[in-house]
């Protein structure tokens, strides 16, 4: 029971905090500090790397997406500087991730893969998912959202849901 409040607890603080990102427009070294801090933070209370790792996929993806959106209002994004962004992010917040050894330990994987770089990319594919997702119910409803912040909630509950799915197949499997 302390484990599933702890969970709560920290679900709830992440969906509040990433909530802001549309408003923040953050830079890669902030996202490093959110990305190698959320991970000490969620292990302090207890949650699994995986689960936390989807959240800095989905954050990457944002981040990288900001970058993308700059670079093209100032007409340079192209295939090398969008792959240089992408890039860029994603190094930027596993490289002190990987120096802090979370990266890499043989106990901390799930199907034989490094939870975190897995949860990274699951993140990754889920918030992309919510984008696309947010993208269609707009189109669907003339190009209008159907509710405030929209863009912003539609991702977070796809990453909310991978992050509970995994919790319930955890607690079914182990």
């Amino acid at each position: 029971m302390k484990a599933k409040r702890k969970l709560l607890i920290f679900l709830v603080l992440l969906f509040i905090i990433f909530g802001f990102y549309g408003a923040a427009q953050a830079v890669c070294p902030v996202c490093t500090v959110a990305a190698a801090g959320g991970l000490g933070i969620s292990r302090y209370f207890g949650v699994d790397d995986f689960i936390t790792a989807i959240w800095i996929g989905g954050l990457c993806l944002s981040v990288t997406a900001w970058g993308w959106n700059y670079l093209k209002k100032k007409g340079k994004l192209n295939s090398v500087t969008g792959f240089f962004v992408l890039f860029l992010v994603y190094f930027s917040a596993l490289i002190p991730i990987y120096k802090l050894n979370y990266i890499g330990v043989p106990a901390n994987t799930i199907w034989g893969i490094d939870k975190i770089l897995f949860g990274t990319v699951v993140g990754t594919a889920v918030f992309w998912f919510g984008a696309l997702a947010n993208t269609l119910l707009k189109k669907r409803n003339g190009g209008k959202v159907y509710f405030p912040l929209q863009k912003v909630a539609i991702p977070m509950i796809f990453l909310l849901v991978a992050s509970l799915a995994y919790y319930i197949y955890c607690k079914c499997v182990y």
